[in-house]
């Protein structure tokens, strides 16, 4: 992991397109701002988690309805 050390109205860059911003520092919070392409997406990692969870639960449920659908068809014939 880098680390740096910015004050606020620096930046540092990733890449050549995103640009990270300290936007105010309040005590033990750091508000940061983000420049980056739209086709990027960009998540707090905490929802980042969740959207994985969510998406590994989904495909498992369709995976679950597909065994059950292959069961269930070989019975009927």
């Amino acid at each position: 992991m880098l680390v740096l050390a910015r004050k606020k109205g620096q930046s540092i860059m990733i890449g050549g397109d995103i640009k990270i911003v300290v936007a105010e520092v309040t005590g033990e919070t750091v508000r940061l701002g983000i420049e980056a392409p739209p086709r990027l997406e960009i998540f707090r990692e905490e929802i980042y988690r969740l959207l994985q969870e969510e998406n590994t639960q989904a495909v498992t449920g369709i995976e679950e309805a597909r065994r059950l659908l292959k069961k269930g068809g070989k019975k009927n014939t």
